[in-house]
């Protein structure tokens, strides 16, 4: 069964791909968000329920992509009252928070004692992430991956920041696909009680824990240079973190089913989630309403109304530009954010409108400076 939330009809390649997955043996339940986009054969902004097969292209290659959002004791307009305040953030998150990898100055000694490689399924990849999983952990990443200064409806300034497991979550997915069983319209598997798939299963949870530390370590970033600069502390109490690429085993339906979320958040009811627009329009922080044909989840953006292809063909930077009206970015980066433009993305106000039955909006968020990697 499907089960739609939607803003538009959907195209016909989404909808195929859809329909294949449903048809699929063992996929009990589908629900589709607000801001579904196709991403190869498995669609972002979906929901699959499944009785006893893992489905690694349902999660991707992010393993544990997520959110993190804390409030600073400050108005956004006090903050940047001063005219170079905006340059000072800037060159510090530059300084603090790598888009791709550590330099030597900046690079962790080690991994934390939560991220031992020895607990990964296979020696090799211990090996690997020893290395690389260093190399990256606090570090932004490129795409729709940001960290952004935001002003709610209070003028309250708010951090927001979107990260996950970075390349060491792609190593570990493909390291597992390359051990699946290949099953119609060339899906991969796993039998979940089997070894193979307890193994992908110890290594997702290894992953997320990875990209919850690594958002942790920018959030820290900011926190120390708001403090550090101008005497701002923040509100440890107003932290919100989840993620939106993960596998669990949840109870739907009065069944033990195995749910995988791609680019989907989870909304049991009272949790807590962020909901990110794209640079430049509004985000929102939501409560989880648990609606049971959503299978208590909910969209984790927007969504791609244009391929990044598209948007780099008919978005210039003088458009980019005057989409992001005040909000304060790096303009030097300009040719090269084309693609992530406002323009690119759906409107977010309808997307949360076509999703009122699955979350509770708590606060409507509007974007102040935009860090992003390219």
């Amino acid at each position: 069964m499907i089960e739609y939330w939607l803003t538009e009809p959907l195209t016909p390649e989404v909808k195929g791909a859809l329909e294949r997955l449903s048809s699929m043996e063992d996929i009990r339940h589908v629900a589709v968000m607000p801001d579904v986009h196709l991403s190869h054969q498995f669609c972002i902004g979906t929901v699959v329920a499944s009785n006893s097969r893992l489905y690694p292209q349902a999660v991707g290659g992010d393993i544990g992509c997520g959110m993190m959002a804390i409030a600073f004791d400050v108005c956004a307009e006090d903050l940047f009252a001063q005219p170079n305040r905006a340059a000072v953030i800037l060159k510090a998150f530059g300084r603090l928070i790598p888009k791709n990898r550590h330099s030597t100055q900046t690079l962790p000694d080690h991994l934390p004692c939560e991220l031992d490689p020895k607990d990964l399924s296979d020696e090799r990849l211990a090996k690997s992430l020893l290395r690389d999983g260093r190399v990256q952990l606090g570090t932004l990443g490129r795409g729709n991956h940001f960290v952004e200064l935001q002003r709610d409806e209070q003028d309250r300034l708010w951090l927001m920041l979107h990260s996950g497991s970075r390349a060491a979550g792609q190593r570990l997915s493909e390291f597992h696909r390359e051990r699946c069983r290949a099953g119609r319209f060339g899906y991969l598997w796993f039998d979940a009680d089997s070894a193979s798939g307890q193994a992908y299963l110890n290594d997702v949870e290894w992953a997320r824990k990875y990209a919850h530390l690594n958002r942790w370590r920018m959030l820290e970033s900011v926190a120390i240079t708001l403090e550090e600069l101008f005497q701002v502390p923040c509100d440890a109490s107003t932290l919100i973190s989840c993620d939106h690429n993960h596998v669990e085993q949840e109870t739907h339906f009065e069944e033990r089913l195995w749910v995988h979320r791609k680019g989907a958040l989870r909304a049991d009811p009272g949790e807590t989630g962020v909901i990110p627009g794209s640079m430049g329009t509004a985000s929102f922080h939501v409560t989880g309403r648990g609606c049971t044909r959503a299978l208590r989840s909910s969209s984790h953006g927007a969504g791609r109304r244009m391929s990044r292809s598209e948007a780099r063909r008919v978005v210039g930077t003088r458009q980019l530009q005057q989409q992001m009206g005040e909000v304060i970015f790096d303009h030097r980066l300009s040719s090269r954010l084309c693609d992530e433009a406002p323009a690119s993305y759906k409107d977010i106000t309808r997307v949360m409108r076509a999703q009122r039955e699955l979350t509770r909006i708590d606060r409507r968020l509007q974007p102040v400076l935009s860090y992003k990697g390219v």
